[in-house]
């Protein structure tokens, strides 16, 4: 039996997942429950992925976990939030008679470590990877099935859209228990093929404003955020969803750099006022319309989460320039083999008349790196056990 096994370990990825219709703002901070509904795109794991390996054993006396290498405090909040949410419907599984679905004594104790492939912290949705792996990852080792979007919330709002592939929308609801605050995809992640993203680091420093504390924040004191989230984000939705079932990449573009650009108008509408963008991103802002200028029409979209790193939204056909472009505002200050990461891109030459159009001084080093990559799918269970992050004896492997 399961049971008998000294130790059972499940080793799991999940993925990025960027807002074009923004969550800023809670409801109930216990249950995360957003004061408007979002819309996400899940990026492709080959390039941006949260790898977690859970482990549950009798032989171990505590709750422990470890994030990109160090011991973190497993009494956090939200950590207990996921983990009481997971053994309460394992608990519930098995009282309804599925016990053999639940192959653990629930009394074990858990180990859970987990690595990032990017920079943790910075305003690239770290946290909703983070706990959509997590969910995932203690929801299969324990034998949980069903909709994690109240698990993954309970730790990082954003984290329930992770749970899916392609475009998901996560519905704010109205239930005041937050049953019906749920993730479910718009459109699978081979909708459309030829959509591309790519990500400007511009730091990976952690952000000075944490969300949680920003999000807080904007709803005791900002106006704007109260009418964005009422009379403009309804009508918003369903624009995108359209524009994506239609694969309008004009309306996409123009309704993504919007809502971008309003989500931080309502953090300059708070109270002090937080500003999560630096001058290099917004000179990015300024390079993206002079390229679209440049050719009168709408061949490229930024977006801006809590943090100065872009995300640029193009399809496949336009990369190339784009990140030329880039490169010539942004002349990489050092290892420029390394400047561009992810999908292959061939060089291609900036004509005379862009660069004339984008005739500003460049700014050495402004862009760390770009990592290019696509829509992809939500999380996957790596069945290999080389894949897992802890050892036999349930601590992360090479520690000392």
């Amino acid at each position: 039996m399961a049971s008998e096994k000294p130790l059972v370990a499940v080793t799991c990825t999940a993925p990025v997942n960027i807002a074009v219709i923004k969550y800023w703002g809670k409801r109930d901070e216990e249950l995360v429950l957003p004061i408007n509904s979002s819309l996400s795109v899940t990026l492709h794991q080959d390039q941006l992925k949260t790898t977690t390996t859970a482990a549950i054993s009798k032989d171990f006396s505590e709750d422990r976990i470890w994030l990109n290498g160090r011991e973190e405090d497993m009494g956090q909040p939200r950590l207990q939030a996921c983990l009481r949410e997971i053994r309460r419907l394992a608990r519930k599984r098995r009282n309804a008679g599925d016990g053999d679905l639940v192959p653990l004594n629930l009394n074990y104790r858990v180990h859970v470590a987990s690595v990032n492939n990017f920079p943790t912290a910075a305003g690239l949705a770290s946290s909703a990877a983070g706990y959509a792996c997590l969910a995932y990852t203690l929801a299969q080792v324990y034998g949980v099935e069903g909709n994690l979007s109240e698990v993954a919330r309970r730790g990082s709002g954003s984290a329930c859209r992770s749970l899916y592939g392609g475009f998901v929308e996560w519905q704010m609801g109205e239930q005041t228990d937050g049953k019906d605050s749920i993730a479910r995809q718009v459109a699978p992640e081979v909708h459309w093929p030829q959509l591309r993203v790519l990500v400007l680091v511009v730091s990976a420093e952690k952000k000075l404003t944490g969300s949680t504390v920003g999000m807080q924040t904007s709803v005791e004191t900002s106006a704007l955020l109260k009418f964005r989230a009422e009379s403009v984000v309804p009508a918003r939705m369903r624009e995108m969803a359209r524009c994506i079932q239609e694969r309008d990449f004009h309306g996409f573009a123009q309704l993504t750099m919007k809502d971008s650009n309003q989500f931080h108008a309502t953090c300059l509408d708070t109270f002090p006022p937080i500003s999560y963008l630096n001058d290099i991103s917004r000179r990015i802002i300024q390079l993206v319309h002079h390229f679209n200028a440049h050719y009168g029409q709408t061949k490229v979209a930024y977006t801006f989460d809590a943090g100065p790193n872009a995300v640029i939204f193009t399809l496949d056909d336009t990369v190339a320039e784009f990140v030329a472009a880039v490169r010539h505002s942004f002349p990489p200050a050092a290892n420029g083999d390394k400047f561009l990461k992810g999908l292959q891109v061939t060089p291609a030459p900036l004509s005379d008349e862009l660069k004339a159009a984008l005739a500003w001084e460049p700014i050495p080093g402004g862009v760390q790196y770009i990592i290019v990559t696509q829509v992809g799918p939500g999380p996957q269970v790596l069945n290999d056990p080389n894949a897992h992050l802890l050892g036999s004896d349930g601590l992360p492997k090479g520690a000392a």
